[in-house]
């Protein structure tokens, strides 16, 4: 009986041991790779290989190295960048040129494998000759017509000042902006410089396509350096701010280059593409306007007064109304176009295209089966009506021509009221047209007058008194469309807001010359244009019967004005538009009247663009695992300190 208690008891020390409990958990590793060694040494001299190796004291990964990783100079043939185990393998392609210093800016493409701890900004740099440029330029890249931080924009610099050398030669050294529209070009050399922005579609680092976004301008740039301190938050945790120190670091100089980058227009002119979506109508689109309208022949098909044109601003989309109802049945129009098109040498030369055919998408034979099916249908509803001993129509009615009116029961004093008709006219009784106003229940005529602004948008031309309510009477078949189709009656109440049903608000802009014309533009929370005024002579720009609401500023200088912001061109060394933003949101609230004071320059250009309406948002930046490691803390009842503290 002993030995059986031995043995049961040696069986249950056996399996306690055995039984797996609970580990107490360890930190987690938040501390980010570390460069151990490289071939050749990082800043190293006289370096003749073309291969790179950088190992890691941990396993590590490489973050999109295509978009993130740039080497300058710049390299005409794909480098091979690769991440195995705890290195990275860099092979260049192309000759090492002599006594120049080559930078691989890894931006914060590089992390550990496990955590994904970042290891930060990391540059590694060599020189084929017996020193290393070490200098620093940086700056921001915008787009012209709405200071929208651009990302991914290759910059470089040129120490040859020739205009041509952007068309011929590759840039120097270069980088890429973050999502702050932010760059850094690295390993640069004493001299003097001029920047440029290129969005290289081709990737040859000289600006060849006219399709290429483009930043330059003529300033001088010439690198330097000095001693400088900031500010540095130790963190005792994600929360709690432990000690803010001076830093010494070296300042290089510049570091706010600004390139307003635009695309130049695309004067062009190719035809992209025709279509007869609807068959009452054939479009014509074009790369580019021309005062020169095309000129259309019938081929199988008379084309005496055939079409009626509507043509966009720019006349390079040209929808042509088909006036004949014959050849809207015709379910294909082969017709020969002469318009003007772009050769070879960049001239407008007169082409022709000797057969185009436009096709309809539903053919003739299928819509009258549309419309048979839908005279059926009716009739058996009518027929069953009948049989109801419920009222019913005797004939199928006729669809109307429906008109849309811009306004819907209320206008501000100052609105406009537009009408849109959904064809050509054939004719417009303007005598149809009545507008009262209704005082005391009793109906007093206005005076109005009905414009034609394009072919089919109309304005009811009007002065609105403030507060009172008008009756717009249409009678019956005042619009006819060019198919026969007549509009029905129509009636509607417009009710004029008052003073106090708005918000009114003046702006007075400095810091730029009052000669040119200023063009203030009030802006919603997507950054669309919601109206806009022009600046007096002394800078002030006003905006009435402002529908409350939240509101932004943007202001452009229009330098030739014709009343639209203009890009630039870069041979013809014109610079877009200047464009400003006012950095705050601005209230409107009923009865309230706001006036701003704006210097259009009082901030840099880089820093205007509130961040609300702003699309481009700045990259997040990786976080080191140190808030997990104090929950870790709390979990065990210790105390964490991250390392360097």
């Amino acid at each position: 009986m002993r030995k059986l208690f031995y043995i049961i008891v040696a069986i249950c020390c056996i399996v306690s041991c055995a039984r797996m409990g609970s580990p107490d958990g360890g930190w987690y590793d938040d501390t980010p790779p570390r460069v151990v060694s490289s071939t050749p040494l990082d800043q190293g001299v006289n370096v003749k290989t073309k291969k790179v190796t950088i190992n890691f004291n941990e396993y590590i990964k490489l973050e999109d190295a295509q978009n993130k990783v740039i080497i300058s100079p710049p390299q005409i043939e794909m480098p091979e960048i690769k991440a195995t185990g705890n290195r990275i393998i860099v092979e260049l392609k192309d000759t090492l040129k002599d006594s120049t210093t080559y930078t691989v800016d890894f931006s914060d493409a590089i992390s550990d494998n496990n955590e994904g701890n970042p290891m930060g900004n990391y540059t590694f740099s060599f020189s084929t000759g017996d020193h290393i440029d070490t200098l620093e330029v940086s700056g921001y890249c915008l787009k012209a017509e709405n200071l929208e931080p651009i990302k991914g924009m290759l910059v470089g610099l040129y120490d040859n000042f020739e205009d041509s050398a952007f068309h011929t030669q590759p840039m120097m050294r270069v980088s890429r902006t973050n999502g702050s529209g932010r760059f850094t070009i690295k390993g640069v050399a004493p001299g003097t410089y001029r920047c440029f922005a290129l969005q290289d579609n081709d990737g040859d680092f000289v600006f060849g396509q006219k399709s290429e976004m483009i930043g330059f301008n003529h300033d001088s740039i010439k690198p330097t350096w000095k001693f400088d301190t900031r500010p540095d938050t130790i963190w005792a945790d994600s929360l709690h701010i432990l000690d803010i120190v001076s830093v010494g670091y070296t300042h290089f100089l510049p570091d706010d280059i600004t390139l307003m980058c635009f695309q130049e227009p695309q004067t062009d002119r190719f035809l992209l593409k025709t279509e007869r979506k609807d068959p009452e109508k054939i479009a014509m689109y074009f790369t580019y306007g021309s005062d020169s309208l095309p000129r259309l022949r019938g081929l199988n098909f008379d084309d005496t007064n055939a079409f009626i044109l509507e043509a966009s601003q720019k006349n390079d989309t040209l929808t042509y109304w088909l006036a004949d109802t014959t050849l809207v049945n015709q379910d294909t129009l082969l017709i020969e176009a002469t318009y003007l098109m772009t050769d070879s040498t960049g001239m407008l030369v007169e082409h022709i295209d000797s057969v185009m055919e436009f096709t309809a998408k539903v053919s003739y034979e299928k819509r009258l089966k549309d419309k048979q099916k839908e005279y059926e249908d009716w009739k058996k509803e009518q027929d069953k009506k009948k049989k109801r001993k419920e009222p019913y129509d005797s004939m199928m009615a006729v669809k109307p021509l429906t008109v849309k009116m811009s306004a819907n029961g209320r206008v501000a004093p100052n609105q406009r009221f537009y009408m849109e008709m959904p064809q050509p006219l054939n004719r417009c009784d303007t005598s149809a047209i009545h507008l009262n106003m209704v005082v005391d229940s009793l109906l007093k005529p206005v005076p109005c007058e009905l414009r034609q602004l394009s072919v089919r948008r109309y304005e009811l031309v009007v002065e609105w008194q403030e507060g009172e309510e008008y009756s717009l009477e249409i009678d019956s078949a005042a619009f006819e469309g060019i198919y026969g189709l007549t509009s029905n009656t129509m009636k509607q109440t417009i009710k004029v807001g008052t003073v106090d049903d708005y918000s009114s608000l003046l702006v007075e802009v400095s810091g730029v010359s009052l000669t040119d014309s200023i063009v203030v533009q009030l802006l919603d929370g997507s950054d669309k244009v919601v109206r806009q005024s022009v600046a007096d002579a002394e800078g002030v720009a006003e905006f009435l019967y402002l529908k409350p609401g939240a509101y932004y500023l943007r202001a452009y200088i229009d330098k030739n004005g014709n009343g639209q912001w203009d890009t630039g061109n870069y041979d013809q060394n014109l610079q877009p538009e200047p464009v400003y933003y006012h950095q705050d949101k601005i209230d409107c609230k009923q009865k309230w009247d706001v006036s701003r004071e704006w210097n259009l320059t009082a901030r840099p250009l880089y820093n205007q663009k509130p961040m609300a309406i702003t699309k481009q948002k700045p990259d997040k930046q990786k976080q080191q695992l140190r808030n997990r490691n104090l929950e870790r803390a709390r979990e065990l009842g210790k105390e964490y300190i991250p390392k360097g503290i």
